[in-house]
């Protein structure tokens, strides 16, 4: 099952980097400090700025040089293993790079140190993506703690996993709850379509994102399954405006932009 860009949404919970070491001192790098090599001189200047050496992970991130993202971070472990920030950090990028497993292990050393919600939300999703069943056990946890404040991403876990699972009635019922709890909840419209796009409730599925996008109207991710619904329905015009619009609001979208050259070409 497509998840094109599952992770903006767990990267939005534990990518950090705005936070900073607030015993460190402010230190002003050069104004060309988005250049890796500028950024590397700024740390010879000052080798204990954490705010630099962010930077510099940001600037591998942004260049898809994981590997060289993730040493550093590594470096920085060794100094200080506690620091779940750090393991939070380490976790994002191994998602990103497509490494779940990975991610996975981080994100449980951050919570071993530090068990914020928040890191219990991005591992419950990151286990839902693996179909591991541990995913529930967070979101009961999550639940029972207070389900006021975490009973959305609760039963967005629970209906991810079931998703996953190919279980889209099951992941329905959790979806709802969650949008019943929260109807901004744009990554539940995009799970819910797919589990009707699973279920052949085509026209369902279309009803469904559209309340996504419309609530939303840069939702990228819910014009695309909305492409897709309209495809099997063989409208093809919809379809085709349905991929363009997801390509207007991300023009990365390499599987709308596939989806949309294909089209054109049967035209």
């Amino acid at each position: 099952m497509l998840r094109s860009k599952l992770f903006y949404f767990i990267a939005g919970i534990i990518f950090l980097f705005a936070s900073c070491n607030p015993k460190e001192k402010k230190v002003s790098p050069p104004t060309d400090s988005t250049s890796i090599e500028a950024i590397k001189n700024a740390i010879r200047e000052y080798p204990d700025s954490l705010i630099l050496k962010q930077n510099l992970i940001e600037a591998y991130r942004n260049e898809g040089a994981y590997d060289s993202a993730i040493a550093i971070v590594d470096k920085e472990i060794a100094k200080d293993s506690t620091s779940a920030y750090l393991w939070n950090i380490k976790a994002t990028l191994y998602f990103e790079n497509n490494d779940t497993l990975s991610a996975a292990n981080a994100l449980q050393h951050a919570i071993d140190i530090y068990p914020l919600p928040e890191y219990l939300v991005a591992l419950g999703t990151v286990l839902a993506e693996i179909k591991n069943q541990k995913a529930l056990q967070i979101a009961d946890n999550l639940l029972r703690s207070n389900k006021e404040k975490h009973g959305k991403d609760a039963y967005f876990i629970k209906g991810l996993y079931y998703n996953y699972l190919n279980d889209p009635k099951k992941a329905i019922v959790y979806l709802d709850s969650c949008l019943n709890l929260d109807f901004t909840y744009m990554y539940a419209y995009r799970e819910k379509g797919i589990a009707l796009y699973q279920e052949k409730k085509y026209e369902e599925a279309i009803k469904v994102l559209s309340r996504g996008v419309t609530l939303q109207n840069n939702f990228d991710e819910g014009y695309y399954w909305m492409g897709k619904c309209y495809e099997k329905l063989n409208e093809k015009n919809e379809a085709i405006q349905s991929y363009q619009n997801a390509l207007l609001y991300d023009k990365d979208f390499i599987e709308a932009r596939k989806a949309l050259k294909r089209l054109q070409q049967e035209k």
